[in-house]
C-alpha cells in the first residue's frame, strides 16, 4: 500500500498525511434519569460518523440509546464523483486518499458538529474535500436535499474540525494546503456586516497535513497540530546503525504543535515535539502530535505521537529544559516556555508489526480527559484496546476483547461525554463503547455503521428526538 501510495503522491507533487485486566462487565446502557438537558428544548446526543459508509448514528448522550442509524451524509455522492472524475488533479488526490488514509476505502465522514439550535450538522468529508451543512431533520427523514450549504477546501482533503465554545465558529483542517479555515456556524450581524452560516471567515498557517484543533475554554486560544505526510514512507528512523532520521523528517515534512490567538489568528507559540521530547531524554520519537487532551486549567496538554504506544504530558508553562533556542519552526523560534514532563508508555501488543502497517502512522489515535481532569481515556488503535489512565499515577485500566467479551478492534477516537463517560469508536468492530471514568466499567456497547471514526457531543430538538425514540 505504501509503495502504491508513494507513486500516487509523487504524481501529485509533480502536479502541485501482559495487558492489565479491566473488571469484566456486561455492557448494558446506563440511564442517567436525573440528567438535565444542557439547553432547554434540546436533547443532548452523540453523533457518530461512519467514515467508510458516509452515514451517521445519533445516540442519546444520557441513556446511551441509539435514536437513529444510517443517516445519509453524502446524498450528493453521484454529483461529487462526477465532478472529481472530470478534474484530473482532483481525481489523483481522490485516489491517493482512497488508497492511503482510507485503507482502500473512500473517506466520506471525518468530523461533525451541530449548530447550537440542533438544526444543522456541519460535516467534513475528506474524499470530497469539502465541509457541508446538513439539515438534520431532512437527513433523518431521508430527504436527498438535506445539504443546505457546501464549502470546498483550497486543497484536496478535509480532516479534523474544532468548534468554538460559543458555537459561533468552526475551524477545519485543509489537509493538503498547510492551513486551517474558519467558517461561521450562525447567521448573525457583526460590525454592521451580515454573516451567513457556512460563510468562510479567516485562515491560519499550519505545518504539513493540518490535523487536530481544540479551543481553550474561553475561546481565546486554539491548540493545533500538524502530523506530516503520514501517507508516505519511510516510516523507520534507522536501519541497523544507519540513522535515517534526516530522511524521515524530510519526507514527512513540518510537524508542529502550536497555539493560535483566536483574536488575530496569529500563531503565538510553535513547538517541534520531536525536539522537545529529545530535550527531555526521549530521543527518536516522532514530532507528529496526534489527538490531544487539554487538561482543566489548560497548562498541561496530553497527546499521542506517531508510532508511540502511549501518551505524553507537556507543560506549556514550564521553562524550556535546556534554556536556549535550539530550533526554529517555520521561522518561529523555539518558545522559552514549554517542556515535556512525562512519557507514559502503554503495552505494545503487536511487537512484530512493521511501522508501515500502522494506520496513517498511528500506534494510538484517540485521547480525551474527564471533566475534573483525573482520568485520561486513550484509544490503543493498533493494540486493539482502550485504556482509562489515572492522570496522577499513570496507571491504566484496560478494556479489550478478553476483558469485555466483545471486539475492541482498532479503537480510533475517544471523547468525553456527559456523566463522567468516555465514548470510544471501535472502527474495525463497527461499534461504539461507553466507559464510566469513575467506576472504570464499560456501561454500553452499541453497533453503529461501517468504520465509525469521530464521535461528537451535539444537540437535536427535543421534538425530533422524541419522534426518533418512539
Amino acid at each position: 500500500m505504501k509503495r502504491v501510495l508513494s507513486i500516487g503522491a509523487a504524481v501529485t507533487m509533480v502536479a502541485a498525511t501482559l495487558l492489565g485486566a479491566a473488571p469484566s462487565t456486561a455492557a448494558s446502557p446506563r440511564s442517567v434519569a436525573t440528567a438535565e438537558p444542557s439547553v432547554p428544548g434540546l436533547r443532548d446526543v452523540m453523533f457518530v460518523g461512519n467514515n467508510w459508509q458516509g452515514t451517521a448514528s445519533i445516540i442519546d448522550a444520557d441513556t446511551q440509546t441509539i435514536l437513529k442509524s444510517g443517516i445519509n451524509l453524502i446524498p450528493d455522492k453521484a454529483q461529487e464523483l462526477q465532478d472529481i472524475q472530470l478534474n484530473p488533479l482532483k481525481l489523483v488526490f481522490y485516489l491517493v486518499v482512497q488508497v492511503g488514509p482510507g485503507e482502500g476505502h473512500d473517506q466520506y465522514v471525518d468530523d461533525m458538529f451541530t449548530t447550537n439550535d440542533g438544526k444543522y450538522l456541519a460535516v467534513s468529508r475528506p474524499s470530497f474535500a469539502d465541509v457541508v451543512w446538513i439539515d438534520i431533520a431532512k437527513a433523518v427523514a431521508g430527504d436527498p436535499n438535506s445539504i443546505v450549504h457546501e464549502e470546498q477546501m483550497d486543497g484536496y482533503r478535509t480532516d479534523h474540525m474544532g468548534l468554538s465554545p460559543d458555537g459561533r465558529r468552526l475551524v477545519v483542517s485543509d489537509s493538503t494546503s498547510r492551513q486551517v479555515i474558519e467558517y461561521s456556524m450562525v447567521d448573525e450581524t457583526v460590525g454592521g456586516k451580515a454573516i451567513k452560516m457556512g460563510q468562510r471567515m479567516r485562515t491560519f498557517v499550519s505545518g504539513e497535513t493540518p490535523h487536530e484543533n481544540n479551543y481553550s475554554k474561553d475561546g481565546s486560544t486554539i491548540f493545533h497540530a500538524s502530523i506530516g505526510r503520514v501517507y508516505l514512507p519511510p516510516d523507520a528512523t534507522s536501519l541497523g546503525s544507519l540513522d535515517l532520521g534526516p530522511v524521515h523528517d524530510a519526507v514527512k515534512g513540518d510537524r508542529w504543535f502550536q497555539t493560535v490567538d483566536n483574536g488575530s489568528f496569529a500563531v503565538k507559540q510553535r513547538w517541534d515535539m520531536g525536539k522537545e521530547l529529545a530535550e527531555a531524554g526521549h530521543r527518536g520519537m516522532s514530532s507528529a502530535v496526534r489527538p490531544m487532551a487539554v487538561a482543566p486549567g489548560e497548562r498541561y496538554v496530553y497527546f499521542q505521537v506517531s508510532f508511540f504506544h502511549g501518551l505524553v504530558e507537556f507543560d506549556t508553562q514550564a521553562p524550556d529544559i535546556d534554556g536556549k533556542v535550539g530550533y526554529t519552526a517555520g521561522g518561529i523560534a523555539e518558545p522559552r516556555l514549554g517542556a515535556v514532563k512525562r512519557v507514559i508508555p502503554l503495552p505494545k501488543t503487536v511487537p512484530t508489526m512493521p511501522r508501515e502497517a500502522y494506520v496513517n502512522d498511528s500506534a494510538h489515535h484517540g485521547l480525551s480527559i474527564n471533566a475534573d481532569g483525573t482520568t485520561l481515556c486513550a484509544a490503543g488503535t493498533m493494540d486493539d484496546y482502550a485504556a482509562l489512565v489515572d492522570r496522577a499515577t499513570g496507571k491504566p485500566v484496560f478494556f479489550d476483547t478478553a476483558t469485555t467479551g466483545h471486539s475492541y478492534g482498532k479503537p480510533y477516537w475517544t471523547t468525553e461525554g456527559r456523566g463522567d463517560t468516555c465514548w470510544i469508536s471501535l472502527s474495525e468492530a463497527d461499534a461504539v463503547a461507553v466507559l464510566d471514568t469513575e467506576t472504570k466499567k464499560e456501561i454500553a456497547y452499541l453497533p453503529v455503521g461501517d468504520h465509525p471514526q469521530r464521535i461528537r457531543h451535539g444537540y437535536v430538538p427535543e421534538a425530533l428526538a422524541a419522534d426518533l425514540g418512539s
